[in-house]
């Protein structure tokens, strides 16, 4: 059977791929997997990496910044204080004296809240429709997950606050029902595997009933290690809606497990007759 047949854009199904009747709670990722209202983050934390990064005799600029964003995007999708340890890990081996992890994770928040702001301001204010930073289709396929009766978790490696107060702005807040989990300032207090867990845990359910959706290698890993069914969504960010899937993303999370790869949601109907049964 061509599992990919029927879908009017881009999809991918890992060997591995096998659908599930028994799915019955969902995890997603936050952002580049529902909001792209961070869209552009690693233009901020490249240049603050370079910045911090005390120079090496030998070594140019451009090898300083593709040796970070190799160390910025392999962390994609951790809380972002492993970034910032692995920055101060650099500093020290190049001689410097870093500061804490903590101190230049909240400079890169600092950074980053000037960029977005505006676009924040302008969901807030009514000026654009909350639905420009949510990754293609995302309400639809929310919508369905909810009609189904599925209980919805949502899972970040940005900081919590900032989750809650996003997901609430773009108005899917409610579609978790109280469950939107971030990153905390005591960084071993959170993690996704941990919210994995407890689902598990808490719902006595085994893994197979598992369905995750995730822009990064984390929740991918996570899911697939408790044998879950995991979504690789290789959102382009920068591009919303144009159907293009993300390569670098494409790559890692087929090399993390992932069952499925798609672009964005614009073909959730048959993605989903797809996840539970083929040729549905």
């Amino acid at each position: 059977m061509d599992l990919e047949a029927g879908f009017s854009g881009k999809i991918e199904f890992a060997p591995t791929f096998k659908p599930r009747q028994s799915i019955a709670y969902v995890v997603f990722d936050f952002d580049g997997t529902l909001s792209i209202i961070r869209q552009g983050w690693p233009e901020v934390m490249l240049p603050m990496f370079v910045e911090m990064l005390p120079p090496k005799e030998g070594v140019s600029r451009e090898a300083d910044e593709k040796m970070l964003l190799d160390d910025i995007m392999t962390l994609n999708g951790k809380q972002t204080i492993y970034q910032m340890m692995q920055l101060a890990e650099r500093i020290k081996a190049r001689g410097g004296d870093p500061k804490e992890p903590l101190w230049y994770k909240h400079e890169y928040l600092r950074r980053l809240n000037v960029q977005i702001e505006s676009r924040l301001t302008s969901i807030q204010d009514g000026s654009c429709d909350e639905d420009e930073f949510l990754v293609h289709g995302s309400r639809k396929l929310l919508e369905k997950l909810k009609a189904l009766g599925l209980p919805m978790y949502l899972a970040s490696g940005t900081d919590e606050p900032f989750v809650k107060r996003e997901a609430a702005l773009l108005g899917i807040a409610d579609f978790f029902d109280g469950h939107i989990y971030g990153a905390l300032d005591d960084y071993k207090s959170f993690s996704k595997k941990m919210v994995i867990e407890r689902i598990l845990r808490e719902n006595q359910i085994p893994g197979e009933a598992l369905l995750s959706f995730g822009d990064g290698y984390v929740e991918i890993e996570n899911t697939k290690e408790v044998g879950g069914l995991a979504v690789a969504v290789a959102s382009d960010e920068a591009n919303n809606g144009a159907g293009n899937i993300d390569e670098w993303k494409r790559q890692r999370l087929l090399g993390v497990g992932a069952d499925v790869v798609i672009p964005d949601y614009r073909d959730i109907d048959r993605l989903m007759e797809r996840l539970w049964q083929p040729g549905g």
